[in-house]
């Protein structure tokens, strides 16, 4: 079973930056798209951004300008730059992945556990 392990989360002022890593842990054959999600409480899961296997990124609206998503395949990592962090960006970070176990068996999706990131003065 594959795991994707987050870090990078916790309670951050009003302005600042963190960066969150999601490493995915064992032997793969390959990994498609990876991105970021969030969770906020109350309210359901949403994208915040995505990143091909050739690089090609996606941005939710809000996300925009100030996250930068990014990737390590030799180290099967992604990674989210959150700088300008607002009250809103509030919630849990989730990381998810593509992932193909060997050769004949197709993509199937991966979900991290979550790290919490709380911005707030």
């Amino acid at each position: 079973q594959v795991q994707l392990v987050e870090s990078g989360g916790g309670l951050v002022q009003p302005g600042g930056s963190l960066r969150l890593s999601c490493v995915a842990s064992r032997n793969i054959y390959s990994i498609g798209a990876m991105g970021w999600y969030r969770q906020a409480p109350g309210k359901q899961r949403e994208l915040v951004a995505t990143i091909t296997s050739g690089d090609n990124t996606n941005y939710a609206d809000s996300a925009k300008g100030r996250f930068t998503i990014s990737r390590d395949n030799a180290k099967n990592t992604v990674y989210l730059q959150m700088n300008s962090l607002k009250p809103e960006d509030t919630a849990v970070y989730y990381c998810n992945a593509d992932v193909k176990l060997n050769g004949w068996l197709p993509f199937r999706g991966y979900w991290g556990q979550g790290t919490p990131v709380t911005v707030s003065s």
